[in-house]
């Protein structure tokens, strides 16, 4: 007997590409459930799927920042600075990135690259480990939103979110619409995604002197003029990252979607636009709108 539940949840996440950089990413996820019928005559309860298997998914990837631990670009190191913190030394054919975090904050997959089957093998494994015997096999289905015109991938960290927002490196793929009395505007939409194609966002409060983030001796030692540092300490602990200035925008706000769509909005004004209208989408199905 077989049980599915469609759209159970979209897991928004950044990961590490050796060719591209860290990469913001929103994938969908279903889930086939196959197995023998329990003593309630179901394979498993919906209410269980819907708050166990979410629960467990959302802990292994949701909002975290993927390592690709079998790829030479990559090393993780215990920092010497934040008890329970690694550093994450990542030099891509794009840019170097360099990060302190909580441990909580990245999810190490056993592969050389991050993509839908590493992924999906990763949450498999998890998933099995907790589920109950009569439930014999799984199929996870990881899959982006299918989006009729321009997006981008962001990466960014919400030092004041309680929750796992606050993580410095985790990511959506997002569209956006840009409307002009009422009509939206494809070459507006374009050119933004295309300046914010596999970029990191950081907020100019954020901003540190070189003398005051936290990284490891390797990086300290392999960081250039090209690199910007940020930090924060939040809940969660605390957060650094060095980005080189070809894969980073620097608002002068919050990177929340509701200051990123008034962002674009004051950047389109000040561009002589007129008056507009920005719905910024972050990952599937939410965003904000903005007007001008």
């Amino acid at each position: 007997m077989q049980l599915f539940v469609n759209d159970l949840t979209v897991i928004d996440f950044s990961y590490c590409c050796p060719e591209r950089g860290i990469v913001g990413e929103s994938w969908i996820v279903d889930v086939l459930l196959d197995g023998a019928l329990n003593e309630m005559s179901m394979v498993l309860d919906f209410a269980v799927v819907k708050k166990q298997i979410k629960a467990i998914i959302d802990d292994a990837v949701d909002h975290k920042l993927l390592l690709p631990m079998k790829n030479e670009c990559i090393t993780v190191t215990d920092s010497l600075h934040q008890e329970n913190h690694e550093y994450v030394d990542f030099i891509s054919e794009r840019a170097s990135y360099y990060l302190q975090s909580p441990k909580c904050a990245f999810a190490k997959i056993i592969s050389d690259t991050i993509d839908v089957t590493s992924v999906t093998g990763h949450l498999t494994a998890i998933i099995l480990e907790q589920l109950p015997q009569n439930v014999q096999g799984l199929k996870l289905t990881l899959r982006p939103e299918n989006i009729s015109g321009d997006y981008y991938h962001y990466t960014h960290g919400l030092k004041l979110h309680d929750g796992n927002c606050q993580r410095i490196a985790h990511g959506h793929r997002s569209t956006i619409h840009i409307l002009q009395k009422g009509q939206r505007v494809a070459a507006l939409e374009k050119a933004w995604c295309l300046r914010w194609q596999d970029i990191y966002i950081a907020s100019d409060v954020d901003r540190v002197e070189k003398a005051d983030i936290e990284l490891s001796n390797f990086a300290q030692h392999n960081l250039t003029s090209d690199h910007h540092y940020f930090s924060y300490t939040a809940p969660q602990g605390r957060f650094d990252i060095a980005v080189e200035n070809k894969v980073l925008d620097v608002v002068d706000c919050d990177s929340t979607v509701e200051l990123l769509a008034d962002f674009i909005a004051r950047q389109l004004v000040a561009d002589n636009q007129g008056e507009v209208t920005v719905v910024a989408f972050e990952g599937v199905g939410k965003g904000a709108i903005a007007n001008a």
